[in-house]
């Protein structure tokens, strides 16, 4: 356990208040980040300030959820676009947050999303040419149970996976490793209940990446995928990774040459707005049943991991709630780059 004084389809749209009625009862719900560390929201904060916004900003965000987690969470998503309420066929961008529960820092970037595009909309030329001209999805939470569970004590946990129950009285699935393309067939994910890699039994056989693959899957039409560009946040090391993770090859099945150097030349072009190295996913390490695998070779969806701050493992996980800001507005020029790429 880590000590910060120790070491220093989419559902049916709805209002916020309704978002959370009929939840069921979760089994850890955490009052407030560990002591020092209360800058940092917690879920039912998130839900809070996604609520406000929705209510702030009616025209041009609307509050919904992709499904629910184990433990009866909603799984909440936020629409902006400058008529929100319609489906105007729009270039849609995805931003998907804290698929490992312990990597706070990635929520707080997701609200950061939702704050800025909606409270700068009226006054910021530039974020108003954004949102007119494309459609905006944010998920903050893909994981609450996880993320609730390891601020649930005074400590934190270093909890990665989710709470759903598998064999041995073992715990948590990597959503990122149960992904539907390519699962399991590499290398790239663990076997074994208690690997904080664990895959789960079957790919999608959690109700999480169940939920969020189903919204993505419903965003196609017609044979045409509408959300064209993406990125999932974790942390850390400062990276900026792009498909594919199962094979450390840059081409063949699935990505071609002129593929892969599009996903070269805007990765490079984020990373020199945040300084974070700009790499193929594989070059890292080799990954099955990720997101981003998923995304591209299943809808060619323009995808990429943001591995953000730290560089080091301390502070790792857990950086202190006083970096949030410069770490999060460090990224707005390459989610703007993202979203200019979504056509």
């Amino acid at each position: 356990m880590y000590s910060r004084r120790a070491a220093g389809g989419v559902l049916a749209l709805v209002t916020g208040a309704a978002l959370l009625a009929g939840t069921a009862p979760a089994q850890a719900v955490a009052a407030e980040f560990p002591a020092g560390d209360e800058g940092y929201h917690t879920y039912a904060e998130v839900t809070t300030e996604l609520q406000k916004a929705a209510a702030n900003h009616p025209d041009i965000a609307v509050l919904s959820s992709v499904g629910k987690s184990y433990e009866g969470r909603e799984l909440n998503l936020i629409k902006i676009s400058d008529n929100a309420a319609a489906d105007e066929g729009e270039p849609e961008v995805l931003f998907t947050c804290n698929q490992h529960a312990r990597e706070h820092l990635t929520t707080e970037m997701c609200l950061h999303i939702v704050q800025r595009f909606t409270e700068g909309y009226a006054n910021d030329p530039h974020i108003r040419s954004m949102v007119d001209g494309h459609v905006i999805w944010v998920v903050p939470n893909v994981n609450p149970d996880g993320s609730e569970y390891d601020i649930s004590d005074t400590d934190y946990k270093y909890w990665r996976k989710n709470r759903r129950p598998v064999e041995d009285g073992k715990i948590g699935t990597d959503l990122n490793r149960n992904w539907g393309y390519k699962w399991g067939c590499c290398d790239g994910s663990s076997t074994r209940p208690a690997s904080d890699t664990y895959r789960g039994p079957s790919a999608f056989s959690e109700p999480e990446t169940q939920a969020v693959s189903r919204f993505v899957d419903s965003r196609a039409a017609g044979g045409k995928q509408r959300i064209k560009a993406h990125i999932d946040f974790h942390t850390y090391s400062e990276l900026v990774l792009w498909p594919f993770g199962h094979t450390q090859d840059d081409t063949g099945e699935g990505m071609t040459a002129e593929e892969n150097a599009r996903f070269r030349d805007v990765g490079q072009r984020m990373a020199a707005t945040n300084q974070y190295k700009a790499q193929q996913s594989s070059d890292l390490y080799v990954t099955d049943g990720d997101i981003n695998d998923w995304m591209w070779g299943t809808h060619k969806i323009l995808t990429f991991t943001f591995e953000m701050y730290p560089t080091s493992p301390f502070p790792g996980f857990y950086p202190p709630d006083e970096e949030i800001v410069r770490e999060t507005t460090r990224n707005d020029a390459a989610v703007d780059i993202l979203i200019s790429e979504a056509r």
